[in-house]
């Protein structure tokens, strides 16, 4: 069964796909004729949308949107293999888009390709990434783009109030589009403080659930929050130890132990053990 994410990646783009289409691939002839299955005998891409499109430059072909809430480590790979699975299908030439919608932490960086090899044999799967933090916002208007309208409070320029309030105003133009402001609202809750968007939208911040990437917010936020406590449990563990065996622990090492890794934290509690002295312990720091 799809999930929510799903429903919603479809409805977005559904809204103005051939707008959608030429927004992608900056071809501005390109025509949208149909979104095809994303099912697949061996795999499926709940967050997978495929256009099938046609144009006088490249004629019928394949656009692969995947809408990411957050990039993962290994999207390069889901990119390579769904792009190929999806080409040999519908036998039609691919091009596969990456569409980010927060960004991801500091410490992954988010790359356009997939590459490999094996025993001299070479796999490279490039695809187009968009990353909606990128986006300026006057471009949802100006084009018009309105399946990015939800999107608008966390594109560049988009956080002030008069900017989702004008994005709030072209949903509700139609029976259509009105039904994406609990998604708005959701992504004004981003940058903008609570009681601002509740003044904004004028209903109950309750509808906030109603949004297709809600679930997933909150259960990131969750493993978050549990994998955090794991580690502050870990690094207060560790400066107990320490305390036990060296007596008052500077601060300054102390802050030096908030940034690592539960495992780092694991491997530098055998070497407090070990050591006869803080001055020893420090040189275990990575």
């Amino acid at each position: 069964m799809a999930k929510a994410a799903d429903t919603g990646s479809k409805r977005l783009i559904s809204l103005a796909p051939n707008a959608w289409a030429q927004w992608v691939t900056q071809l501005p002839d390109v025509v949208a004729q149909e979104i095809l299955s994303a099912e697949f005998q061996w795999i499926s891409r709940e967050t997978d949308v495929l256009i099938k499109a046609y144009s006088e430059s490249c004629g019928d072909f394949l656009i692969l949107n995947e809408l990411q809430l957050r990039y993962p480590k290994n999207m390069p790979l889901r990119m390579r293999a769904y792009a190929a699975l999806a080409e040999e299908k519908y036998q039609l030439p691919i091009y596969p888009v990456l569409i980010n919608i927060l960004p991801p932490p500091s410490t992954i960086t988010v790359v356009s390709s997939y590459q490999s090899e094996f025993l001299g044999l070479r796999v490279i799967q490039d695809y187009h990434v968009i990353n909606l933090w990128e986006v300026d916002a006057e471009i949802v208007f100006s084009q018009p783009l309105p399946s990015l309208l939800p999107f608008v409070p966390i594109l560049r320029g988009g956080a002030e109030t008069s900017v989702v309030q004008r994005a709030l105003q072209q949903l509700r133009t139609s029976e259509q589009f009105n039904q994406l402001e609990p998604l708005l609202a959701f992504f004004a809750s981003f940058v903008l403080d609570i009681p601002l968007v509740q003044q904004i939208m004028r209903w109950d911040m309750t509808v906030l659930r109603e949004s297709p990437w809600y679930q997933e917010i909150l259960t990131e936020g969750l493993q978050k929050g549990i994998q955090q406590g794991v580690q502050q449990g870990a690094r207060r563990q560790l400066i107990q130890v320490l305390q036990l065996r060296f007596g008052t622990i500077p601060q300054e090492v102390q802050d030096q132990l908030e940034d690592q890794s539960i495992e780092q934290l694991e491997n530098l509690m055998a070497a407090a053990i070990a050591v006869n002295s803080v001055d020893e312990f420090l040189q275990n720091l990575p």
